[in-house]
């Protein structure tokens, strides 16, 4: 719950801050007609409105477990993060077609100044926002605010790129906006491609090696437990569930396996910040393959 409520205080307070960017941005589009500046513009607005499917997927993520969604309703953050990535994809169409077409169809831009002064705001507003977001979707492990928050670094460096459009125009080059503008969008694209790989890999189940290689040594270092078979993790929204199979001495009691699977658990939660829960299986250290039916002890989330 408390990592829910500092997700979507990360949220509200982005789409505050990137909705101001993108309200004066777009006053000055108007005013000048750059290509360069609206690209920055759509681009400010789409990563605005991501803050609107990640807060619904935090709000759905607390919902309880249920008899059909055993595991709860986390996921719903992975399906947050393909809306990022769609809506990164359809702003980087949009700012290419855009570019395009004034390459086209060639238009002076003016209030030059202007546009200089819109592209330093978006770059402030946007890596604000960018530090803010990667900040605390690593610390709850989020990768759909993770992949936000690169979406909005992004946008910054395409803000300091529409100072480039606005010193080209100044000096008489018409072509610059628009090539600025195309620019823009490669740089989008990239993002878009880092993003998704991200999201894609959670969908997936991908862990960090690193993660897996905590968590075995750390089942290791727990008193009365002899070996470390199979670990395995996986996020549900940004919690990890853990499941691992231990060997102990065979004449263990049923209480004494229990209270061994407790520690385990115990030494887990240590060494991953993010568990909300673990199941460990504990085999007896005279049949290593037998089935895992000695103890099952779960920590719910």
């Amino acid at each position: 719950m408390e990592s829910s409520r500092e997700g979507l205080r990360a949220l509200w307070i982005s789409l505050v801050v990137l909705g101001l960017t993108a309200a004066a941005q777009a006053a000055i589009v108007v005013l000048s007609g750059s290509v360069a500046l609206l690209g920055d513009t759509l681009h400010n607005v789409a990563d605005a409105l991501t803050a609107v499917p990640l807060g619904i997927a935090f709000l759905v993520g607390r919902r309880a477990a249920t008899r059909r969604f055993t595991y709860g309703f986390g996921r719903a953050e992975d399906l947050a993060g393909l809306a990022v990535v769609l809506t990164i994809a359809g702003s980087a169409v949009l700012a290419g077609w855009t570019a395009v077409d004034r390459l086209l169809h060639p238009a002076s831009m003016t209030h030059v100044g202007a546009v200089a002064v819109a592209g330093l705001i978006g770059f402030v507003g946007n890596e604000a926002v960018a530090r803010y977001r990667i900040r605390v979707g690593r610390k709850i492990g989020s990768a759909a605010l993770v992949a936000d928050g690169l979406h909005a670094r992004t946008d910054g460096f395409t803000s300091l790129a529409v100072i480039a459009a606005a010193g080209g125009a100044a000096v008489g080059w018409s072509w610059a906006d628009p090539v600025v503008g195309l620019a823009i969008t490669v740089a989008i694209v990239v993002v878009l491609k880092d993003a998704a790989a991200e999201v894609l890999a959670r969908l997936l189940d991908a862990v960090d090696p690193v993660l897996v290689d905590a968590a075995e040594s750390a089942i290791r270092a727990t008193p009365g437990v002899d070996a470390v078979g199979a670990v395995r993790l996986r996020w549900i929204g940004h919690r990890m569930h853990a499941e691992a199979d231990v060997v102990a001495d065979a004449d263990l009691t049923l209480v004494a396996a229990h209270e061994l699977a407790a520690r385990v658990e115990h030494q887990l939660s240590h060494a991953i910040p993010q568990l909300g829960g673990a199941t460990v299986h504990v085999d007896p250290a005279s049949h290593p393959g037998a089935a895992h039916h000695d103890e099952l002890a779960h920590a719910p989330s």
